[in-house]
């Protein structure tokens, strides 16, 4: 797959890249893709919740009233889930949200989501760039180039670069990572994918095995 390599004003190098079809063009799995932002978005739980149950209410333990005879239903304490300031019943306790994923559908769902991306005309390829030093304007210029304002973009390189990451930090619906950084999640989650020339070659290289 052929895509243009564009610089950081927006405008066509001349050149273009060849992008890998194991990567971006194969036929997406659905359903991996499914269980790899289901895993994503559950890691991302505390799972700390926590309501008393009847055990751990203060309160009386005598019976309220007595067995028969009063025509209404029976009820041995007043800590009973039934009453005003009583415990709750079957409510949440602190667990564990997250679960395992075979390695080989991960990579599967990370290929199905560029591959539906690619297929959408929502990846731009642009040449390696830096800043002198962190600015959000700068990060603002390439993104207005780009015609990216108001929309959802994922930015990726190919190395740790602070000043392109600090430079975006403080813009809503921006994010950049690393080749290894990727997730599934993120990339569904932008409306364009933004891939860095350097990045490929991690990118292929991690999802081509």
């Amino acid at each position: 797959m052929k895509v243009a390599v564009l610089d950081i004003n927006g405008k066509d190098t001349g050149r273009q890249v060849d992008l890998s079809n194991e990567v971006f063009a194969i036929e997406p799995n659905n359903h991996a893709v499914y269980l790899d932002v289901k895993q994503y978005l559950a890691n991302q739980r505390q799972g700390t919740h926590k309501s008393k149950e009847r055990a751990e209410i203060s309160g009386s333990t005598r019976k309220i009233k007595k067995q028969k005879g009063t025509g209404t239903a029976r009820a041995g304490s007043i800590k009973s889930g039934v009453f005003k300031g009583g415990g709750r019943m079957f409510g949440p306790r602190p667990r564990n949200y997250s679960f395992k994923l075979n390695k080989n559908v991960k990579r599967l769902a990370r290929k199905s989501a560029f591959s539906i991306k690619a297929n959408d005309k929502s990846i731009v390829v642009l040449e390696d760039f830096n800043f002198e030093s962190p600015k959000t304007k700068n990060f603002t210029a390439v993104l207005k180039a780009l015609e990216l304002e108001n929309k959802k973009s994922l930015f990726v390189l190919g190395a740790t670069n602070n000043n392109v990451y600090l430079s975006s930090r403080n813009i809503k619906g921006s994010e950049v990572v690393t080749s290894s950084e990727l997730s599934t999640y993120k990339i569904m989650n932008a409306n364009r994918i933004i891939l860095v020339e350097s990045a490929l070659e991690g990118i292929e290289s991690n999802l081509s095995k």
